[in-house]
């Protein structure tokens, strides 16, 4: 491939069991992505994944907070967190990828939301942008320059890490059916912000 070329990355987003119907954090209908998504992975020339693996106790969990309850909002270090249910903890079978998801065409996995006291909603930073993850400069070493997003959920960690893309300097899309959202709300939020700094919504069929 010369480098006159673009060569594209699929970028599959938090695809693990505390995220899927059943899990601690499901996203409605987060299983029916997971067709599409094997189905796609062939169209790529490298497919990515990441990984929410949080340690036990975490800060942007409710139970780390007494006097909260899950989906409250209040400020950590100086940003808003929602306080989500405990999930994807380190080790657990929440924490891992499903097992219908194909997996032999995936060549690395990030881990996120490592550290106890910021929560990390990006495949390629924490949320005060203060650790890196290595995605950013993994898919430049491998000479990426389009990444295809897609995963769970849609308006929190698929939303971010095409953000963040973005802002990497990368022709960033968003495979919109995907990928499922929690809320309407916020997904029609990530869909603007997104589309106004010039991520293209793109759905499967047409790749």
């Amino acid at each position: 491939m010369n480098n006159l070329e673009s060569k594209k990355a699929l970028l599959i987003v938090d695809l693990q069991y505390d995220f899927l119907p059943g899990g601690k954090l499901a996203v409605p209908d987060g299983d029916q992505v997971i067709p599409i998504i094997n189905t796609l992975q062939t169209s790529f020339d490298l497919v990515v994944a990441t990984q929410d693996w949080h340690p036990s106790g975490h800060l942007s969990f409710a139970s780390s907070h007494p006097d909260h309850k899950p989906f409250e909002v209040i400020n950590l270090g100086g940003m808003e967190q929602v306080l989500w249910p405990d999930h994807c903890i380190q080790g657990s079978k929440g924490a891992m990828l499903s097992e219908h998801l194909h997996q032999n065409r995936i060549a690395a996995v990030f881990r996120k939301g490592t550290h106890l006291e910021t929560d990390s909603y990006s495949g390629f930073y924490d949320n005060g942008k203060k650790y890196t993850t290595g995605l950013a400069s993994y898919l430049r070493e491998m000479g990426v320059t389009d990444v295809y997003v897609c995963g769970l959920a849609a308006d929190y960690c698929v939303y971010y890490t095409a953000k963040d893309a973005r802002a990497n300097g990368f022709e960033t899309y968003y495979i919109t059916d995907a990928t499922r959202f929690i809320a309407s709300e916020t997904y029609e939020q990530a869909i603007s912000d997104l589309s106004g700094i010039g991520v293209r919504m793109i759905s499967s069929d047409e790749l």
